[in-house]
């Protein structure tokens, strides 16, 4: 796992082939905003999100956030521990992002 702030995160990001976007915050935290293009899998549902974590692609690299930053964190080091190459942890969360947000 990489901690990244704002801008690095969104550096790399874009010159990512590999990029994929996870929010791991609850369905009602991603109904007031989220990532464009980002996958949302709840670390809250326990064993239903490692169930989600086994079906990706472990050779991409994961671009990883939640509100603050420490969900996010605590999936970076499962998904490192269940084998995954590359995670990276946005800094401060959906809650101090001043990129892109999208709404349903």
């Amino acid at each position: 796992m990489k901690e990244l702030t704002q801008e690095e995160w969104q550096e790399k990001l874009k010159n990512d082939k590999d990029a994929v976007i996870l929010d791991v915050r609850t369905e009602e935290e991603v109904d007031e905003g989220y990532i464009p293009n980002a996958k949302n899998i709840d670390i809250y549902k326990g064993q239903g999100f490692i169930n989600e974590v086994e079906k990706l692609d472990k050779s991409k690299h994961y671009y990883i956030y939640c509100r603050s930053g420490k969900r996010s964190s605590q999936a970076c080091t499962l998904l490192d521990q269940m084998g995954f190459s590359e995670t990276y942890n946005l800094l401060g969360g959906f809650s101090e992002w001043e990129g892109d947000k999208t709404t349903d």
